[in-house]
């Protein structure tokens, strides 16, 4: 099983709204692809958020063949919803994990 785990780090202004698009529209839109088979969106909890408020998102698919198809397929368009909705308000650092 790999896990996509999207870290990001969104303004205070726009968290509220961020948090309610992601549940709302991002995460089911991702989950319709069929290529994953859960998500999780986190909170980090005991981190500096001076500068913004730090959240994980964690999508998790059967291997490898279907995040190469998420990416192929759906990754830019998702990602250039994201920045036409909220611009430079986060920034996304992304990883890939197996499960052991």
């Amino acid at each position: 099983m790999i896990i996509y785990n999207v870290t990001l780090k969104v303004e205070k202004s726009v968290a509220d709204s961020w948090v309610y698009w992601m549940k709302a529209e991002h995460m089911p839109d991702l989950m319709s692809t069929d290529l994953f088979i859960d998500c999780r969106l986190s909170r980090l909890l005991e981190q500096d958020e001076e500068d913004g408020i730090t959240f994980s998102a964690q999508y998790y698919c059967d291997g490898m063949e279907e995040y190469n198809e998420y990416l192929a397929l759906y990754a830019e368009k998702m990602r250039e919803k994201a920045f036409k909705l909220f611009g430079g308000k986060f920034v996304a650092f992304r990883t890939i994990m197996e499960v052991l």
